[in-house]
């Protein structure tokens, strides 16, 4: 038996053949899993955006649409691929993760992360980079500490220059995209696809700002890879 580290309360596992033959634990309790809503039905084929009737164009949602429609930004970023909607729940835990330094909550999504992530192919991971300010504010970089208790390797390739919190910013301030990433050892991209990942994807702004410079670098394609939108 082992503790939600959503709610902490006693997960008792279920006697199933998963359980007895492969070893397979559930991390969350059903209560908080019962909370974490999948991104289902039809998502935006570039972003994963659940697509509603008057926010689209065929597959692609009027975000996207828009980004690729600035010449500056078209084809930056190849596809996000998230796994929940940004609900209250999720907002509430992620929000407990980073500004409350709980991080055993990484802990909880590990087995959806590692179900995920094969199906996704790609040379790098890399994980979206704190400020050396904001880590030390936190303690540790969520990102990484979701790659981690997955299980998952990630390459520190990237170096973030200290910027006000995405957090903070309107969603039109996002849109307005200053250079806030360095590449730290552009050899070591060159003709890789990389995969990028973080917590939270909102406008793109941040993720596409990073996946800019890597292809600048001499990055043969960039995803990304977030657990919620």
């Amino acid at each position: 038996m082992s503790n939600c580290p959503l709610c902490d309360t006693e997960i008792k596992q279920p006697l199933t053949w998963n359980s007895l033959f492969l070893n397979k634990e559930e991390n969350v309790c059903k209560t908080c899993s019962d909370q974490l809503q999948f991104l289902t039905g039809e998502t935006c084929s570039s972003c994963c955006r659940v697509l509603g009737d008057d926010f689209r164009e065929g597959e692609v949602c009027s975000d996207c649409i828009r980004w690729e429609q600035d010449p500056e930004w078209r084809g930056i970023l190849k596809r996000n691929v998230s796994l929940f909607h940004y609900n209250e729940f999720l907002k509430e835990t992620i929000a407990k993760f980073k500004y409350r330094a709980d991080y055993a909550i990484a802990f909880a999504f590990s087995s959806y992360i590692k179900s995920a992530l094969p199906k996704m192919e790609f040379d790098l991971l890399v994980p979206i980079p704190l400020s050396s300010e904001r880590l030390f504010e936190r303690g540790f970089n969520q990102a990484e500490a979701l790659a981690e208790c997955a299980g998952l390797n990630c390459t520190d390739i990237l170096a973030r220059i200290h910027s006000e919190k995405q957090s903070k910013k309107s969603r039109k301030e996002r849109m307005v995209i200053t250079k806030i990433f360095q590449v730290k050892s552009p050899d070591f991209v060159i003709g890789k696809n990389i995969l990028l990942l973080d917590d939270i994807y909102t406008t793109g702004s941040t993720i596409r700002n990073a996946a800019k410079e890597l292809l600048l670098a001499g990055a043969s394609s960039v995803h990304s890879f977030t657990l919620a939108r």
